[in-house]
């Protein structure tokens, strides 16, 4: 039988030794919550500091805004993301995520933070391009809605430890920890970001366990 306590003694433990470990990580890094929605779209399938690349060109062209990425030629607007790879889906992406904000809520973000949240995810699912995650960071990161989001990241240090297997689904693993965790939007921000720094710093593809906060909690360490 599963042992529910045993589950949240175990998240919020790994949330308190990877605060300990690297601090508050105060992300996402954007000046604006339009930013966070462009970034979550630009990062998938790339690093972040390429996506930093590009959104440093749609400042510079003073084409970081709803209006100014719809009405941007296809050709323009995907030199200027080009740094983030794969920019002519991006593109795609970018423009659909646009049309959609401005036929719902005339481009006006502090109208779409208003809305449900559960009414938000399924509409932001249902534009092209925005899967599990990039709906959750925008909703997380954007809009600052109580969602966890969930990443490769995640599932590669929660199965290590033996807590989830790494074939669970995004929603198995984002009930683990909305289940055992307060609601607490900073707490789900800070934590998600934690684990990105985590899987970077220690907890690679070829894991680095001497060097691991959560060594002493973990299944896999010492078995390389």
């Amino acid at each position: 039988m599963k042992d529910d306590n045993k589950d949240k003694s175990l998240v919020n433990d790994v949330y308190h030794r990877l605060l300990t470990a690297y601090g508050l990580q105060h992300w996402w890094p954007a000046q604006s919550p339009f930013e966070v929605m462009v970034g979550a779209v630009l990062t998938q399938s790339a690093a972040w500091t390429n996506v930093e690349k590009a959104i440093a060109n749609l400042k510079k062209a003073q084409a970081l805004s709803p209006d100014a990425i719809r009405k941007m030629p296809f050709p323009e607007l995907a030199e200027l993301i080009k740094p983030s790879g794969y920019y002519n889906v991006k593109v795609r992406k970018l423009k659909s995520l646009t049309y959609w904000l401005d036929e719902n809520y005339s481009s006006d973000i502090d109208r779409m933070e208003k809305a449900d949240t559960e009414k938000l995810r399924e509409e932001l699912l249902a534009v092209y391009g925005i899967g599990p995650e990039t709906a959750d960071s925008i909703l997380l990161y954007a809009l600052g809605k109580p969602l966890f989001v969930i990443d490769a990241y995640t599932k590669r240090i929660f199965s290590r430890i033996g807590l989830t297997n790494e074939a669970d689904s995004y929603n198995d693993y984002q009930r683990l920890f909305m289940a055992n965790l307060a609601t607490d939007v900073i707490v789900f921000n800070e934590y998600h970001a934690l684990i990105v720094k985590h899987a970077k710093e220690a907890c690679n593809k070829k894991p680095v366990c001497g060097n691991c906060c959560l060594s002493q909690i973990c299944r896999y360490s010492g078995k390389i």
